[in-house]
């Protein structure tokens, strides 16, 4: 039998029944409030608090500033990058004894943060950037939990971080070890997503039904964070019309969204970092010769065409160095893909920012996107190298560079970059010796891991390293004004040496 569906609307409305589009009058959605304020009144303390943004770029301080003024709202969980700085942004909330626990990839450079955890006042689940960004992704979508290749291995998997410590510094609650499983051949570690209840996240653009626009690389947590909370208030630089932002360039629909506020708050640069007119040996100074000389040797890795992450400090310079007509893309964890050099006085933009919260530019056929896809393109080996520092590497490949003995400053994006090491190529680069002289090519690493048997390649002011997992390494180039002996005095792990010894400046 077959129902031929050809009611006119006409006769609907005989019915009493009106097509949408002929309804004379309609009570408009209008999810715009007067003030971070209003916004915020019905928020419950004890509950799980989403805060997007990367340094300064993206941070929805006038929300963050309403609720440090609500002094009865406490016991967060917070999850965000970093808890801002002391007297800025989320760190306000912790002075002000607000947040009761940190979900984070960094403590950096907040004193009070690490205050707080070492001494008992605040528990803290470090987690890996990527992982972290996934948590909230995946959250968003539905998905109680997934398995990443990011940790494997390190103390993160096997339940050895400390979450809260005593008084006294000593450990009063340990992790618990994660569940792990093997996928054609690789090992993984399972990790439950995060389900927000409130969500701040800053936009460039909303209007009065939430739908959100980002500014360039404003985007960084703040899209899967807003996406996931049940209950998500964004913060606007600019509140426009509907149908201003145009479909395609809408990247949070307002279904995601509860309260829209007008942003009060300034936009800030936390590391100001202008061009230095292409004068490469500014980058260093001119006294720290070994640094320079591992800049350069590092520059060499770079090969025409390769997409490149780089991390902080030495791999973060190498790109002045380039070989004549070699181009690269540099991708960087907060969002970008095709980023350039620093800025020139008045090109400075707080929405621009590299992982070490330096200003930076765009290079031309750029693209911009939200952390979580960044780390996706990290794990599934869409980046050809990353170049990171290290504190320690073994002969066999494992490297240690988040945690040093009575110091907390965090994990980063570093164990998801170094997560796929059979399609991504991993460089190291650092200085032979610590500060004390102590060698950091070692047989087995005395610090925390950050990823086993994933690194490539080694290179410092003595020597180049080829790592290979299995029968360990091989010495294949040294500094032109040292000797095979003089590093082997300085590393304290057996290697072979090429028979096509190579030297370099």
């Amino acid at each position: 039998m077959k129902l031929l569906w050809m009611t006119r609307v006409s006769d609907l409305r005989h019915v009493g029944i009106r097509s949408f589009s002929t309804a004379a009058k309609r009570q408009a959605i209008n999810k715009i409030v007067a003030s971070a304020q209003e916004a915020i009144k019905d928020m419950k303390s004890s509950t799980t608090l989403l805060v997007g943004g990367f340094g300064f770029s993206g941070v929805p301080d006038t929300l963050i500033n309403a609720l440090r003024d609500r002094k009865d709202l406490k016991d967060f969980t917070v999850v965000s990058n970093n808890a801002g700085m002391p007297g800025v942004g989320l760190g306000q909330l912790l002075e002000s004894k607000q947040i009761s626990k940190m979900i984070a990839s960094y403590v950096g450079e907040n004193k009070t943060f690490e205050r707080m955890y070492i001494s008992g006042e605040l528990c803290l689940e470090l987690t890996p950037q990527g992982t972290m960004a996934e948590k909230c992704a995946a959250g968003a979508a539905g998905v109680p939990a997934f398995y990443t290749p990011a940790a494997y291995g390190t103390i993160v998997q096997t339940g050895e971080l400390p979450l809260k410590h005593n008084s006294d510094g000593s450990v009063a609650v340990m992790s618990k070890p994660k569940e792990t499983r093997i996928f054609n051949n690789k090992e993984y570690v399972m990790e439950e997503s995060i389900m927000g209840d409130y969500a701040f996240v800053r936009v460039h653009k909303a209007d009065r039904l939430g739908n959100c626009q980002f500014r360039k690389a404003q985007n960084n947590f703040n899209e899967a964070m807003g996406k996931n909370a049940a209950f998500t208030i964004v913060e606007a630089d600019q509140i426009v019309e509907v149908g201003e932002i145009a479909p395609e360039d809408i990247h949070i629909p307002g279904i995601y969204v509860k309260k829209v506020i007008q942003a009060r708050e300034k936009k800030g640069i936390e590391k100001l970092t202008f061009d230095k007119e292409g004068n490469k040996e500014s980058l260093v100074s001119e006294s720290d010769k070994r640094r320079l000389r591992i800049i350069k040797r590092a520059a060499k890795e770079l090969k025409d065409g390769m997409y490149v992450n780089l991390g902080i400090g030495i791999p973060l310079a190498t790109p002045a160095y380039l070989e004549p007509g070699v181009e690269v893309i540099l991708q960087s964890e907060n969002g970008i893909l095709g980023m350039g050099r620093h800025p020139k006085p008045g090109e400075e933009d707080p929405d621009l920012i590299n992982p070490g919260k330096e200003t930076v530019t765009l290079n031309r056929g750029a693209s911009l996107f939200g952390s979580h896809e960044s780390f996706g393109m990290i794990r599934s080996g869409r980046i050809n190298l990353t170049m990171l520092g290290a504190l320690q590497v073994s002969r066999y490949g494992d490297l240690a560079n988040f945690m040093l003995p009575g110091k907390v400053k965090g994990i980063g994006g570093a164990m998801d970059l170094v997560a796929n090491p059979t399609k991504t190529k991993v460089v190291i680069t650092m200085e032979h010796v610590d500060k004390k002289g102590n060698p950091k090519i070692l047989d087995v690493c005395s610090f925390p891991l950050t990823g086993r048997q994933c690194v490539s390649t080694i290179i410092t002011d003595l020597a180049v390293f080829d790592v290979d997992f299995v029968e360990g390494l091989t010495l294949v180039e040294i500094a032109e004004d040292t000797t095979v002996e003089v590093v082997e005095k300085n590393t304290k792990a057996p290697f072979k040496v090429s028979e096509n010894l190579k030297t370099f400046v």
